[in-house]
C-alpha cells in the first residue's frame, strides 16, 4: 500500500515547483514511509510514497516506466493475478519482481484499458501516456483503494488523500463547498464517489476508467459494472469454497510478514480458516474491549483455538480509546462520520507492531445478504404499493389495534424508506439545515429502486449495499491502517469472490437466510455451535462518552468554534440538535458525530 501524487497539466511548463510538490506529496508519506520519488517532465510530475511488500529491493520503487518509454505508472494496491498474467502474456525481461513491473509492461502490449480490465486486485492507478499526452486514472472495482483528483483550467491533480488535492496550490485559493455534497455528509457520514464537499474536486468511482487529454476533454469507462438488474441464469462455475479459497492464497503472497483480523462474527474466521490453510503459521489479531455488549474477543478466542491460530487479543479501557480520538481524526483528510473508526485505529496500530500486511473479513455482509435491514425492507414492501394517503390512515388504525407497530407507511416512498436506514441525522433535521437542496444525482441513484419482486427488490438493495454503505466501511478502515503504514487487504472483495457472489439471489424469507452460503462454508470449518451468536459490532459506548468525557470537547467545537460552512448552513439547526442530545432530548449520538466531525475535520486538515 502506498500514496501517490499526479499532476498533469495543459500547457508545458506549468508544473508546480519541486518544492511544492515534495510538500504535498509529504502529505501521504504515511501511507508509503520506505521510499519516496519523483519524476518530473514538461507537463506532468508523479510522486510515489512507497510501503515495501513485493520486491523489497529499490527495483521495486515507483513511479515506473514501461519499456517503450510510452508510459509512466504510479499504481496504489497489489495486483493479486500478476504472476498469472506473466504467464499468459509470456512477459519477458522484467527487472524486478513487484506487480508494478507486470503493468508498465502489459501498458505497452495491450494499452491501458485492456490493462486494467485485465487486473484482479485492489488499485488505485494514475498513466500517464506521453503518446497521445493524455492522463489515465483507474480504481479498482470496488473501490478499496481511494482515488481523488481535481480538474481546472491548469489542468488534473490527482492522489491518494482529499487534502492533497484541496491544499494543492491550483485549488487551495478558490475552495468553494458543494452544498449537495455537504448535505450528504451530515446525512451519510461520508463522502459518497464521485462527490466531495468541493466543486471542481471529485473521486474516481469504483470499477471506473477516466482519460483526460491536454485539451481537457474527459472520457469515462466502466472496467467492470454490477447491474441493479438481477440476472436470469448464473454464468458462474466454480464453487463459492474454491472461489474464497483461492482468493484468500492470493493474496497471502507477500514479501513481509501478513496476519488475519478475527472476531467473533462469520466473514473474519471464514477468511482465517482458508488462511490457515495457505500459511500454516498465520497468526489472528482480535480487539478486546471493556464494555460488556461490545466485546466478542471471547468468541474469536474460540475460533482461534479451534483453527490452532495463534491469536493475539488486543485488550484496550475506554480511556485507551479516548485518548487516541485527536490522533485518529489526523488519519482522516475528509470529513468522515463512522465513529468505529476509533477502534478500528486502535487495532491497526497494535497489528502495525507486528505485520505490514493483514487480511479482513470486510464485503460479507454487502455481498452475501447479512443485513436484517434488507428484511425488513422486504416484509414492508407491500405498503409501498398502495396510495400515500390510504396507507397513512391504514397503518394508525392497525397500529392502534396492535397488528403492525410500524412507521414505514409514514414516509412517502419505498426511495426515502430504503434512504432513512441509512441517514444518521433525520431527513426533516438535513432539510432545515440546508433548505432547497437536494441530494446529488449520485446519491438519487444508488437510492432508486424498483418495487417489483421481493428477488429482484433484494438484489437491488444488495446493489446499494455494496455501491453506498460499504464505500464508507473501506474509507474507515483504509485510512486508519493506512496512519500505521498498515495494509489491509479483502478476499471477499477479490474479483471473482465479487462475480461468483453476484451471481448469487434470494429471497430472505428468514433470518437464517442472512449470509447462509458463508455460514455455510464456516460450517464446515469449524463446530457449528460456536457459530451464529450474535455478532456484538466494532463500536464504542459513544452516547455516554458525549453525556461525560467527551461533553466538553463537543461544547467547544461544535458552540464556541466557528463553524465550518456557515455560509451554507443553518448552524443554528445543527447546534439545536446536538443541544438536544446533551439535554437528553433524543438519543441519537451517531448524528451528533457527524456535526462533531465535521467540526474536528475541519480544525485538523482546513488551513
Amino acid at each position: 500500500m502506498c500514496g501517490f501524487l499526479a499532476e498533469f497539466c495543459f500547457d508545458t511548463n506549468k508544473i508546480t515547483d519541486t518544492q511544492n510538490f515534495t510538500d504535498i506529496l509529504a502529505l501521504s508519506k504515511q501511507r508509503g514511509p520506505d521510499d519516496t520519488s519523483i519524476i518530473s517532465k514538461n507537463n506532468f510530475q508523479l510522486g510515489f510514497n512507497r510501503l515495501s511488500i513485493l520486491d523489497l529491493s529499490p527495483k521495486g520503487n515507483q513511479p515506473k516506466q514501461s519499456p517503450s518509454g510510452r508510459y509512466h505508472v504510479v499504481c496504489n494496491g497489489e495486483l493479486y493475478n500478476y504472476k498469472d498474467l506473466t504467464k499468459q502474456y509470456d512477459l519477458k525481461n522484467l527487472t524486478s519482481s513487484s506487480d508494478t513491473e507486470v503493468l508498465v509492461h502489459l501498458c505497452d502490449i495491450l494499452g491501458v484499458e485492456k490493462t486494467v480490465k485485465s487486473l484482479n486486485g485492489m488499485f488505485a492507478i494514475a498513466v500517464i501516456d506521453t503518446k497521445t499526452d493524455s492522463l489515465y486514472l483507474a480504481r479498482d472495482f470496488a473501490g478499496i483503494k481511494p482515488l481523488f483528483y481535481g480538474i481546472n483550467n491548469q489542468g488534473v491533480v490527482a492522489a491518494s488523500q482529499f487534502d492533497q488535492i484541496f491544499k494543492h496550490l491550483w485549488f487551495h485559493k478558490d475552495l468553494k463547498l458543494r452544498k449537495d455534497a455537504v448535505k450528504e455528509y451530515f446525512g451519510y457520514g461520508y463522502m459518497q464517489a464521485p462527490n466531495t464537499i468541493y466543486e471542481n474536486i471529485f473521486q474516481v468511482n469504483p470499477g471506473e476508467l477516466l482519460c483526460i487529454n491536454n485539451y481537457s476533454k474527459l472520457e469515462r469507462k466502466s472496467l467492470i459494472s454490477f447491474s441493479k438488474k438481477q440476472r436470469q441464469k448464473s454464468d458462474s462455475n466454480s464453487s463459492l469454497a474454491q472461489v474464497l479459497s483461492d482468493a484468500v492464497n492470493r493474496q497471502l503472497v507477500s514479501d513481509v510478514p501478513v496476519a488475519t483480523f478475527l472476531s467473533g462474527g462469520i466473514d473474519s474466521p471464514l477468511v482465517s480458516a482458508y488462511a490457515k490453510k495457505g500459511k500454516q503459521d498465520i497468526e489472528a489479531f482480535t480487539l478486546k474491549v471493556n464494555h460488556p455488549t461490545l466485546n466478542e474477543s471471547e468468541i474469536a478466542k474460540s475460533y482461534a483455538e479451534y483453527l490452532n491460530l495463534k491469536q493475539h487479543i488486543v485488550s484496550v479501557e475506554s480511556s485507551d480509546l479516548l485518548e487516541c480520538i485527536d490522533e485518529h481524526f489526523k488519519a482522516y483528510s475528509e470529513p468522515f462520520g463512522d465513529y468505529s473508526s476509533i477502534p478500528t485505529y486502535v487495532i491497526t496500530r497494535e497489528a502495525k507492531k507486528e505485520h505490514t500486511v493483514m487480511l479482513s473479513g470486510d464485503g460479507g455482509d454487502e455481498l452475501f445478504f447479512g443485513y436484517p435491514r434488507m428484511r425488513d425492507v422486504l416484509n414492508k414492501r407491500g405498503w409501498f404499493k398502495l396510495p400515500y394517503l390510504l396507507r397513512k390512515l391504514l397503518v394508525k388504525v392497525t397500529n392502534t389495534i396492535g397488528l403492525t407497530h410500524t412507521w414505514a407507511p409514514y414516509f412517502k416512498s419505498l426511495n426515502a424508506f430504503i434512504s432513512n436506514k441509512h441517514l444518521q441525522i433525520p431527513a426533516i433535521i438535513l432539510d432545515k439545515a440546508m433548505p432547497n437542496v437536494s441530494f446529488s444525482k449520485a446519491i438519487l441513484d444508488l437510492y432508486s429502486f424498483q418495487n417489483n419482486s421481493r428477488k429482484n427488490l433484494l438484489h437491488q438493495l444488495r446493489w446499494n449495499e455494496f455501491y453506498a454503505h460499504m464505500q464508507r466501511i473501506l474509507i474507515k478502515v483504509d485510512r486508519a491502517s493506512m496512519a500505521h503504514s498498515l495494509e489491509v487487504r479483502v478476499p471477499l472483495l477479490d474479483k471473482d469472490s465479487i462475480n461468483n457472489a453476484w451471481q448469487l439471489s434470494s429471497n430472505l424469507n428468514s433470518k437464517q437466510d442472512l449470509k447462509k452460503e458463508l455460514k455455510a462454508l464456516l460450517e464446515k470449518e469449524v463446530p457449528e455451535n460456536l457459530i451464529n451468536k450474535k455478532k456484538m459490532g466494532f463500536s464504542v459506548p459513544l452516547y455516554d462518552w458525549f453525556h461525560n468525557e467527551l461533553r466538553d470537547d463537543v461544547k467547544l467545537h461544535v458552540f464556541d468554534m466557528p463553524f465550518y460552512g456557515n455560509d451554507i448552513l443553518d448552524v443554528d439547526v445543527l447546534k439545536k440538535y446536538v443541544l438536544d442530545f446533551l439535554n437528553k432530548k433524543h438519543d441519537n449520538a451517531w448524528g451528533v458525530w457527524h456535526i462533531y466531525a465535521w467540526q474536528k475535520w475541519a480544525k485538523i486538515h482546513v488551513k
